[in-house]
């Protein structure tokens, strides 16, 4: 079947926040984060961001059905800044997802290393041998229409780690068109996956800056992201780790 690139127009720009280093925004699922390499596909939240602020750069990068939180810079040391936060797992990133089906465990550490699929781009694969370390912290939230609302804490960074981590779960996020079976992507219209929260350091006041944007397919009113992210450093300290 063939592809056709139709993003949301309204809202057609969300802000969070924007000062003279950086901007943040809430991103909607069905936008690419940066322009694609055809015509068609220049809409993106890089390119309605730079409508306003012409200056502004990606520092990273939500996958195009994924909803949530990004945080763009205004200058090169800005950028800089960030990105060494993101490289470095100073920032503190919180998600929400729905799951196709239930969990056997209630919550967990997963250390699964993955790596590019290449006859199958752009999906991911398992990749015990030589796949680059993918880990993520979870747990069961409450339950949802067609199955389970799950927090998720990535503490690396790699493409559709969450996407592919919950599949190898045996539990699908619900909407996921390369991961999840026809029932479940019929189930919804939308991947059912959204960056809740974002913790970095302000690149010139060095002061913390959280940033939170509501669940879109849940009512779920999350904690202070201090005490889940200290709920997954507990779990990361203890030895429940699926691998």
């Amino acid at each position: 079947m063939t592809f056709i690139y139709d993003p949301p127009q309204a809202p057609y720009l969300t802000l969070l926040h924007a000062d003279e280093h950086i901007i943040v925004v809430n991103k909607p699922s069905g936008l690419l984060s940066v322009p694609g390499r055809v015509e068609a596909h220049q809409d993106s939240i890089a390119y309605r961001v730079s409508r306003v602020y012409p200056e502004a750069g990606i520092v990273h990068r939500l996958d195009m059905a994924t909803s949530g939180v990004m945080v763009l810079s205004r200058s090169k040391a800005a950028h800089q800044h960030l990105s060494y936060q993101f490289a470095s797992r100073i920032t503190q990133k919180r998600y929400y997802a729905r799951l196709y089906g239930t969990p056997t465990s209630h919550s967990g550490v997963i250390n699964i290393p993955l790596s590019v699929d290449y006859p199958n781009r752009p999906k991911q694969k398992v990749d015990w041998k030589s796949g680059k370390e993918a880990v993520t912290c979870f747990r069961v939230i409450q339950q949802e229409a067609h199955g389970v609302l799950v927090e998720l804490h990535p503490i690396t960074g790699r493409s559709h780690q969450l996407r592919m981590h919950m599949r190898e779960l045996g539990t699908p996020i619900l909407g996921d068109r390369l991961y999840s079976p026809p029932a479940s992507v019929e189930a919804v219209d939308k991947l059912q996956l959204h960056a809740q929260c974002l913790q970095f350091v302000h690149p010139l006041t060095a002061q913390k800056m959280m940033y939170s944007a509501p669940i879109p397919f849940s009512d779920y009113q999350p904690k202070s992201l201090e005490e889940t992210y200290g709920y997954a450093k507990d779990l990361l300290g203890a030895t429940d780790k699926l691998e």
